[in-house]
């Protein structure tokens, strides 16, 4: 193709974007809430999480809230999606030479309104660092990004920006979010909330446990959910961790999946899986095993707790807990014909803490007891959770009972709490312990109290 044509042709394409990006219609989306500061001066904001999580539709929210809050004209919230496979090939000289077409469009904008962009996808395109780097130093500027792909994982484009970046997760729907994804309203003030409300609240969760949180698996049958829920898995093992890292070992890293899902909050042995694979004849070495489960976690699939210690060696040779980044998994990988409800409870909750910003771990107490979280929150304050789905069982509700008393005593500065399915049997547990239904504590805004 002939260079100037090619240039040309590109620089139409992404004008073509700019301008249909200012003039079309926001996307219909549902509201995602964050628990942190969106940016940060100085720094282009990367929207992080795994594939298929709402990262696009955050963007567009992005745009569409200062739009009509902050009441920015649309000219000055231009959007460029990278993944439009007609751009392949483009060099980083092209997005230079459309930023100087909007300023000559827009000249008036120039040094004197902020502009914000937002860039999807962003490692499809060879150099973008510098260029982001650049036009964060030269020009009046707001920056958005996103990616995810084989060749750069979301959180990946933000090692690569060498400190100009603010990480900003996205996860799949929060309860939350998944209540007024369905239009279901709740007051801001969790105290009005009438008895007959609280019900119903506490039946959506059930659906919520079972349905997960990713926005395309809303409202559908579950045939269809878990065909397009064991797809994102498939993507996620062969480009985001096998065409990504080459790995070879295939197999293997597919019965690490396999068991990582289908047992959420269970202890995980490195050294006991291998033995597992080798009696399966499956050769597979003790260091791939711990790369693979780095590559999962790094790719959003699932989530680590590690034990709580103030030893890192003790730490590192004890077993770790490892949950899916969404319960709309768990049915598809768990065989044992079980009830997953409490999988799915613990779960949920695990990835509440991180969406809240709490750092995470899991107590292990003498006598085989376990708390299920010790969570920090940034400022320092301390939680003890134990997720009990059912406490109608007196011995299941003394084992739970016991083992967060237990690690009262261990860690005196924590808040011991108790979320449950079942709150109206907490009956003759001790006061000194929060007990709260699930439903209204996923409900709250932030923080335990």
């Amino acid at each position: 193709m002939n260079t100037n044509y090619s240039n040309n042709f590109y620089l139409s394409l992404l004008q073509e974007q700019l301008f249909n990006s200012i003039e079309a219609p926001f996307p219909r989306l549902t509201p995602r809430q964050l628990h942190n500061r969106l940016t940060f001066p100085g720094k282009a904001t990367v929207i992080i999480g795994m594939r298929r999580s709402g990262k696009t539709y955050f963007l567009h929210q992005i745009r569409q809230e200062k739009h009509k809050q902050e009441k920015i004209p649309r000219e000055r919230l231009p959007y460029i999606n990278l993944e439009d496979e007609r751009l392949a090939g483009m060099g980083v000289t092209h997005l230079s030479a459309l930023v100087e077409s909007y300023y000559r469009r827009f000249p008036e904008f120039r040094n004197q309104h902020t502009v914000t962009w937002c860039f999807d996808e962003i490692q499809n395109l060879s150099g973008w660092e510098r260029f982001i780097r650049r036009l964060l130093d030269t020009e009046k500027v707001e920056i958005f990004l996103t990616g995810s792909s084989a060749t750069l994982l979301s959180r990946e484009i933000a090692t690569a920006m060498r400190g100009r970046a603010w990480e900003v997760p996205i996860l799949p729907f929060s309860f939350r979010e998944f209540l007024a994804h369905r239009g279901v309203s709740f007051p801001e003030n969790l105290q009005m909330i009438t008895t007959a409300k609280r019900s119903q609240f506490e039946a959506l969760l059930l659906d919520y446990l079972k349905t997960g949180g990713f926005p395309e698996a809303q409202g559908m049958d579950d045939t269809t959910r878990f065909r397009l829920l064991s797809d994102y898995v498939d993507v996620v093992i062969l480009r985001d961790i096998v065409e990504r890292h080459q790995v070879r070992n295939v197999t293997s890293l597919r019965w690490l999946v396999r068991h990582v899902l289908g047992n959420p909050g269970s202890l995980f042995s490195v050294e006991k899986f291998y033995r597992t694979l080798k009696s399966q004849g499956l050769s597979v070495s003790k260091d791939t095993l711990h790369e693979l489960l780095k590559y999962l976690e790094d790719s959003f699939l699932v989530r680590i707790s590690w034990m709580e210690s103030t030893s890192e060696r003790q730490r590192m040779v004890n077993p770790r807990k490892i949950y899916p980044i969404d319960p709309g998994f768990i049915p598809i990988f768990d065989r044992s014909g079980k009830s997953n409800l409490g999988h799915a409870l613990e779960t949920v909750v695990r990835v509440e803490l991180e969406r809240r910003g709490y750092s995470v771990t899991y107590v292990r107490i003498g006598n085989g007891y376990e708390v299920d979280f010790l969570a920090r929150s940034p400022s320092g304050e301390q939680t003890l959770i134990q997720v009990c789905a059912d406490l109608t069982d007196e011995e299941t509700r003394s084992r739970e009972v016991r083992a967060l008393e237990q690690a009262m005593a261990k860690f005196s500065r924590a808040q011991p709490v108790l979320l449950t399915l079942t709150p109206e049997a907490a009956k003759g547990i001790s006061g000194t312990i929060a007990v709260y239904s699930a439903a209204m504590w996923l409900l709250k805004t932030g923080g335990q109290d």
